[in-house]
């Protein structure tokens, strides 16, 4: 079936216009007939590259849900508006090459954010940024979360059908927004979210790609120099028949090559088994839990993921506690802000401990994740004011996720070059020593016999 886009009269004069999916045109026609539409344009949409993740448009509507009206009086410029220059259709077809980046996102939320502070309503700002959005599949998709606004749908739901557009994190700071009835503050949050996680992305890369790439260059060398340098010199040797041997480190390290290379099925069976069984017990529910309480605890990273993760929670918590929310319904609109299996099940204990009239920061202290300063604070909030001492408890977490930052980019390149320079000193020992050896030519002497 093709996806038309189309605009009809209604018996009462008022034109409507949206997408439908039908197999060609006359059943568009025929449909529009049925339900008492006169047809006045109907064009069929392009169909777009087949991508793996791409899901099927959320708010394809049938004709009976159709209720966005407009203007008859724009119908003439409508139809004007509609006739393409061949350099626009040139322009068209390459944008529907692109690929929707991290920066479009971020782009789009900057807008969104401008728009909704300057008091436009989700439906107008929607329409003023699809109509200068240079992006094909990020206007399709725009499109569609206007179609699901126009029909009383918040913008989160049909983000959900975009989760491979949309960050998990992402949607649900939309959705805690939009719940709460502070979406601006939210789509503020979701930009400096956005922001901060292409800027940690680009410091990453920064140290992680250059040194992997000296990584993979010394293992190569290391292994074409064992598989082909080695045994040239072994055979000089015993050309010239000295008593000089190669390095007992060479010697060992070439053996261990030429058996991998003769079994290479069994350390290939063993690293897919690994990977295989890895995979695998992560997808049940003890393993997910277990690889998520790793990312808390993990050396280097693991305090930075929790700190981040249990900020977002705290200021969703405080989104709805500032509307009026009871701290149990800011903490169930909150929990989905994050997918980690840890928090959440902390979050779950929490809702329960608030049922029987327990304290609901018991579980986060029982965990021993959170530092005791942060607990502190929160029972601190609970005896006087907890809006008040959840911003500071922000402020002192956004202090604390800088400092840690800070020390993670002073560290890891130190461990980086670490691993590194072991590489190349493996290499020194097992493939230059003996190099050098040929290029020094003392071989020779005992092959003269002195």
């Amino acid at each position: 079936m093709s996806v038309f886009k189309y605009r009809a009269i209604t018996p009462n004069g008022v034109i409507v216009s949206n997408r439908i999916e039908e197999n060609n045109r006359g059943a568009v026609i025929r449909k529009l007939k049925r339900n008492n539409l006169v047809p006045i344009h109907i064009t069929e949409q392009i169909a777009l590259k087949k991508r793996p993740t791409k899901i099927k448009k959320r708010n394809i509507q049938d004709i009976d849900e159709i209720i966005k009206n407009a203007n008859t009086s724009n119908l003439a410029a409508t139809r004007e508006k509609n006739k393409e220059t061949y350099v626009q259709k040139i322009n068209n077809a390459l944008a529907k090459t692109e690929k929707i980046t991290s920066r479009d996102i971020v782009i789009f939320t900057q807008n969104f954010y401008l728009l909704k502070k300057a008091n436009f309503n989700n439906i107008h700002a929607l329409q003023t940024i699809i109509a200068s959005t240079e992006n094909y599949y990020l206007r399709e998709i725009l499109e569609d979360i206007l179609a699901g606004v126009e029909a009383g749908e918040y913008m989160y739901t049909t983000m959900e059908y975009y989760s491979d557009v949309f960050p998990y994190i992402y949607i649900n700071m939309i959705r805690v927004g939009e719940l709460s009835g502070s979406l601006t503050t939210s789509l503020e949050q979701a930009v400096k979210y956005l922001d901060e996680s292409m800027d940690i992305n680009k410091k990453l890369k920064n140290i992680l790609i250059p040194n992997i790439a000296q990584f993979a260059l010394l293992l190569v060398m290391l292994f074409v120099g064992t598989l082909f340098a080695i045994p040239a010199i072994q055979n000089l040797f015993e050309t010239v028949g000295t008593t000089e041997t190669l390095p007992t480190i060479t010697l060992w390290f070439k053996e261990f090559v030429d058996k991998v290379i003769l079994y290479w099925y069994v350390p290939t069976s063993i690293v897919i088994g690994i990977v295989v069984g890895i995979i695998l017990y992560i997808n049940t529910p003890k393993g997910k839990y277990s690889f998520d309480y790793f990312k808390y605890t993990m050396p280097i990273f693991g305090k930075l993921i929790f700190s981040i993760e249990f900020s977002r929670l705290i200021k969703a918590m405080l989104l709805n506690l500032n509307n009026g929310m009871r701290i149990q319904e800011a903490i169930e609109v909150s929990k989905n802000i994050t997918k980690n299996y840890v928090m959440r099940s902390i979050l779950e204990t929490s809702i329960n401990n608030i049922l029987i009239g327990q304290s609901w920061i018991e579980p986060f202290e029982k965990s021993g994740l959170p530092s005791s300063m942060i607990t502190e604070m929160l029972k601190i909030g609970m005896q006087t004011d907890l809006a008040e001492m959840m911003e500071k408890l922000v402020e002192y977490m956004e202090i604390d996720i800088n400092n840690t930052m800070d020390k993670i980019m002073k560290v890891l390149p130190q461990v980086v070059y670490s691993i590194v320079g072991v590489v190349l000193i493996f290499f020194v020992l097992v493939v230059l020593v003996p190099c050098l050896q040929v290029y020094m030519g003392t071989f020779l002497f005992s092959a003269a016999g002195f």
